[in-house]
C-alpha cells in the first residue's frame, strides 16, 4: 500500500490558533438563477462578509468557503478565515448538478476537520448553507444519504434554502432539517440571518453549538416559510 501523503502545513491556522467555525455556501448558479436571483445572491453574500467583519472575534473564527454549481462545480473560494474573505463575483450557467455539489461540499468539510486536527485547533459544528431555486438535474440520492449520515453523526449542519420555484419534494428527501423557502428579495435578509447565527455560534464553547439560540427564520419578521 502507498504512503499517504499528509496535508501541507496550514500557516494561517498556525497564525491564528482560534477555534474555528467553518461554513461552506453551497450556492446554485445554473442559467435559471440569471438576472435579478444572481445579483442578489452576489449582494447578499457580500452582505453576509461585511455584517460579519465587523465582530472581531468571528472575523477570526468563522472560516467561509464557497461551492458553485451550475453545469459545473466549482470551488469559488475555499476555506477562508471571514477577516481575508472577498466574495466572487458569480454568473450563471447550465445546468444544476446539485447531488455531486453536495458531495464535494460534505468532502471538503472533512477534509477541513482533518487539518483542523492536525494543527491542533478546535472547530464548531460545521455548517453547509445551499442556496436553490430548481431541482437536481443529476442523481441525487448518494448525496442524501451522505446528508443523512452526517447529520446522525453530528459532523455537519445541512440546510437547505429554495426560492418557489424549487423542488421541494426532492429537497425535502436530501435534508433531514425541513427545507426552507424564501423569496428573491429576501437574499439579503437571509444572508444577515446566516451572518448572526456564525456571529452567536463563534461566540459560544466549542461542543454548545446546540445551546445557541438562533432567530427564528420563520417568525412574523423572518426571511423564510416552511
Amino acid at each position: 500500500m502507498a504512503d499517504q501523503i499528509p496535508f501541507a502545513p496550514d500557516i494561517r491556522l498556525a497564525e491564528n490558533p482560534e477555534d474555528r467555525c467553518p461554513c461552506v455556501l453551497l450556492l446554485d448558479v445554473s442559467d435559471s438563477m440569471s438576472g435579478e436571483p444572481i445579483a442578489e445572491i452576489n449582494a447578499g453574500v457580500q452582505a453576509f462578509r461585511n455584517d460579519l467583519v465587523t465582530d472581531t472575534l468571528a472575523a477570526q473564527r468563522v472560516e467561509v468557503a464557497v461551492v458553485t454549481f451550475g453545469g459545473t462545480i466549482e470551488t469559488r473560494i475555499p476555506f477562508t478565515c471571514v477577516d481575508e474573505f472577498q466574495p466572487p463575483t458569480l454568473t450563471t450557467s447550465g445546468d444544476t448538478p446539485m447531488g455531486a455539489a453536495i458531495v464535494r461540499a460534505i468532502s471538503m468539510v472533512n477534509d477541513r476537520k482533518q487539518r483542523y486536527r492536525e494543527a491542533g485547533v478546535r472547530y464548531y459544528r460545521p455548517w453547509i448553507f445551499m442556496v436553490t431555486d430548481g431541482q437536481p438535474t443529476d442523481s441525487w440520492e448518494a448525496a442524501a444519504e451522505e446528508v443523512k449520515r452526517g447529520e446522525a453523526d453530528k459532523r455537519f449542519a445541512f440546510f437547505a434554502i429554495g426560492t418557489p420555484d424549487a423542488n421541494f419534494d426532492t429537497l425535502r428527501r436530501i435534508s433531514t432539517r425541513v427545507p426552507l423557502r424564501t423569496s428573491v428579495i429576501k437574499f439579503r435578509e437571509m444572508f444577515l440571518w446566516l451572518s448572526g447565527s456564525q456571529r452567536a455560534v463563534s461566540r459560544s464553547r466549542v461542543g454548545d453549538e446546540d445551546k445557541v439560540p438562533f432567530a427564528d427564520p420563520t417568525g412574523p419578521k423572518g426571511w423564510a416559510t416552511l
